[in-house]
């Protein structure tokens, strides 16, 4: 009982905050302004209704990334290391839009058909960070968009 009413305290005082912070303005909270969409042309466009991220306050959400190159608009699948360095040279194209790189990042979750690709996927992943590596799961699935091999998203904070 009493960790329910810390919660509720505490809870109270955020928006007791926020509304304080908001008075001097004399406008009804907008959370609008806390969310802004990341679009580039380096990455592929959506093939779907939902963006390549949204930056919200300094936490930026990259969807998933496969390996369609963004300027032929051609899938690379030749090899799984081709097709994992594409869709990781498009989370960095959507990081730098936001103006963030890959030490920005603090979770991955990557999505792959076949989980014997696992070591040759997590050999290219590894090498675009330099010491600390970001939090992540390895999930294989029964299909990906396009019938590619592996799909990652993304979460960075600046």
């Amino acid at each position: 009982m009493k960790i329910k009413n810390l919660y509720l305290g505490i809870f109270v005082l955020v928006i007791l905050n926020i509304v304080a912070c908001n008075s001097n303005t004399k406008k009804p909270l907008e959370f609008s302004n806390m969310k802004k969409i990341i679009e580039t042309p380096n990455a592929p466009a959506p093939i779907g209704p939902y963006s390549q991220a949204v930056l919200a306050g300094n936490t930026l959400y990259i969807s998933g990334q496969i390996a369609i190159n963004p300027q032929s608009g051609e899938l690379i699948i030749q090899t799984i290391e081709a097709e994992t360095k594409q869709v990781m040279e498009n989370l960095k194209a959507v990081l730098n839009e936001a103006g963030m790189d890959f030490n920005h990042v603090v979770k991955c979750s990557i999505f792959i058909s076949d989980m014997n690709h696992f070591g040759k996927i997590n050999e290219v992943y590894g090498s675009y960070f330099e010491k600390e590596f970001p939090a992540r799961e390895t999930v294989q699935v029964a299909r990906l968009p396009k019938d590619v091999n592996v799909e990652i998203s993304a979460i960075a904070v600046k």
